[in-house]
């Protein structure tokens, strides 16, 4: 079974900036089940999420968050990997290893960002006070 379902691309600060990136997950995760209405949610083996911020709102397992929102059952796990702009493709493709090994039958994999939620950083040694804050998005060495 291979299906793919997304949201929409947003933009910054745009219509999507209000949702947070484990409720934009568990929405996917929840249709998907719903399209798929014959799949036992006990048969799932794994949920794998990139996600390239992990900051703020998104700094634990935003997998296993997204998984549990989503109504799947408490004993599926999750984990979230951070490959940068290659999480969610790195997700998938453990996913597809996952499988190809024996390791579980089902693995629902993808990614989950929301970057107009994304944390701005301070370079260490900075004082609080009028300054340039950099957007997490930057990275944490681009202080330009």
């Amino acid at each position: 079974m291979n299906l793919e379902i997304r949201t929409p691309i947003g933009r910054y600060g745009g219509a999507l900036s209000t949702v947070r990136p484990d409720d934009l997950g568990a929405l996917v995760l929840r249709e998907l089940m719903k399209r798929n209405a014959s799949l036992d949610p006990q048969a799932v083996g794994d949920v794998i999420l990139g996600c390239a911020n992990q900051a703020g709102e998104d700094n634990r397992n935003v997998a296993r968050m997204s998984a549990l929102l989503a109504g799947l059952p408490i004993e599926v796990p999750g984990a979230t990997v951070n490959r940068l702009c290659g999480s969610g493709m790195d997700a998938i493709a453990s996913g597809s290893r996952m499988i190809l090994a024996g390791e579980a039958d089902v693995v629902l994999a993808g990614g989950t960002e929301s970057m107009s939620r994304a944390l701005y950083v301070m370079s260490k040694g900075a004082t609080c006070g009028p300054q340039k804050l950099p957007h997490a998005q930057a990275g944490a060495r681009n202080y330009s």
